[in-house]
Parts: structure tokens; C-alpha cells; sequence
């Protein structure tokens, strides 16, 4: 594994929260943007709707607070002294799992 289980969780941590804050501005750009206009985007050949964009980044807002939940329980998985074992059957979690997904609850055989 390259780094601490910490560190890698850590630094993901900090990689949503950047990404969350981007999303939260984009989001708050087209609901903006949809307030100061008055164009009927429910029929515009142009492209995507407003209501379509914002549904899109509200989706995209909700999966990485639920990504962020995720670090913050393995975090306390981590601090408890139960990271690495499944949820489901106690065994340990390979180490290869987690490392491409820190934040895995279970191992492969129960995923």
C-alpha cells in the first residue's frame, strides 16, 4: 500500500472536499443564471434544459457529500481500530481492495 491507510484517507478527504466546493459554486451558478432569464428552456434545440443541468449537479453535489460520509466513517473505522475488517464477516479486507477503495466496509466475497 503506498502510505498509511491515514494518509490515503486523509488526502481523499481533502480531494472531495475541493471537489464539493467547485460543484456547490457550479450549482449555485446555474441556479443563478436560471433566475436572471426568462427563456423557455423547456423548449430550447440547443441543448440541455436548465432544469436538466440542475438536476445533473445536485446528483453530482449528493454523490460526493455521500463519498465524504464515507471517508469520515472509514476515518473512524481507522480510529476505533476496526478498519480493514469486513463489516459482513469479520475477516480482513485484502489489502489490495484497500488500497483502490479505502473506504471499503466488506471484502470482496461479501461485496
Amino acid at each position: 500500500m503506498t502510505g498509511s491507510p491515514r494518509d490515503l484517507l486523509l488526502a481523499d478527504r481533502a480531494r472531495t472536499e475541493a471537489r464539493l466546493a467547485t460543484l456547490r459554486g457550479d450549482f449555485r451558478s446555474v441556479v443563478d443564471a436560471s433566475r436572471d432569464t426568462n427563456a423557455d428552456d423547456e423548449h430550447d434545440p440547443e441543448g440541455a434544459t436548465i432544469a436538466f443541468e440542475r438536476s445533473q449537479m445536485g446528483a453530482l453535489v449528493r454523490q460526493a457529500s455521500q463519498h465524504l460520509d464515507e471517508v469520515d466513517a472509514a476515518l473512524e473505522r481507522l480510529r476505533v481500530g476496526s478498519y480493514g475488517a469486513c463489516e459482513a464477516c469479520g475477516r480482513a479486507i485484502a489489502a489490495g481492495r484497500l488500497e483502490v477503495r479505502p473506504t471499503a466496509r466488506t471484502c470482496v466475497s461479501c461485496a
